[in-house]
């Protein structure tokens, strides 16, 4: 027999992980003040392997506008800076021989226009994620309806209840993506 609640919580535990991707992709998308976070998406080649920049090196944030990066093995400076050079963060790195200096110009208009339009992408993306979590949740309890003998009704009301969940985390995204749209174009 299978447990509908099961069901219902393996769809709401994917739909919260499309919720933290979400979070996580707007962390790394800048907002014009110096945010150590913009580093996490770029790997830098370490003896082979793509390591994270706060991996192998301090992140400091001296001022609002300014991150420098101090990597524990100085050898790895070009590398780090090479990195950073091909990301499209939109910052060219200062290296000085014992650190990296990004300063974090003022966005322009144009500028903060197409990072919302990044942010509008990764919100669609996780809408997707959502809605494909409630299909594989239907489709299992279609699967119980005619395997397990599992009574219309009762399926009907779980279907019911996917689609509440599924409506409260896509509102979730909506409410992330305007907070983010308003963070990007404050000037």
């Amino acid at each position: 027999m299978v447990d509908v609640e099961e069901i219902k919580l393996e769809a709401e535990d994917r739909m919260e992980k499309a919720l933290d991707s979400l979070g996580e992709a707007f962390a790394s998308v800048r907002t014009g003040r110096a945010n150590a976070m913009v580093l996490d998406r770029i790997r830098v080649e370490y003896y082979g392997v793509p390591t994270p920049i706060n991996q192998m090196a301090a992140i400091k944030t001296p001022d609002a506008h300014m991150l420098v990066i101090e990597p524990w093995d100085k050898g790895t400076l070009g590398a780090i800076e090479h990195a950073i050079h091909n990301s499209n963060l939109g910052i060219n790195p200062n290296n000085d021989g014992t650190c990296i200096r990004l300063s974090f110009p003022q966005l322009t208009e144009e500028r903060r226009r197409d990072l919302v339009r990044d942010c509008k992408t990764y919100s669609e993306e996780a809408r997707i994620a959502i809605r494909n979590a409630r299909r594989d949740a239907n489709t299992a309890l279609e699967k119980a309806g005619k395997n397990d003998n599992l009574p219309e009704d009762q399926q009907r009301r779980a279907q019911d209840d996917i689609q509440k969940l599924t409506d409260s985390y896509i509102a979730k995204v909506e409410d992330s993506f305007k907070e983010k749209e308003k963070e990007v174009m404050a000037i």
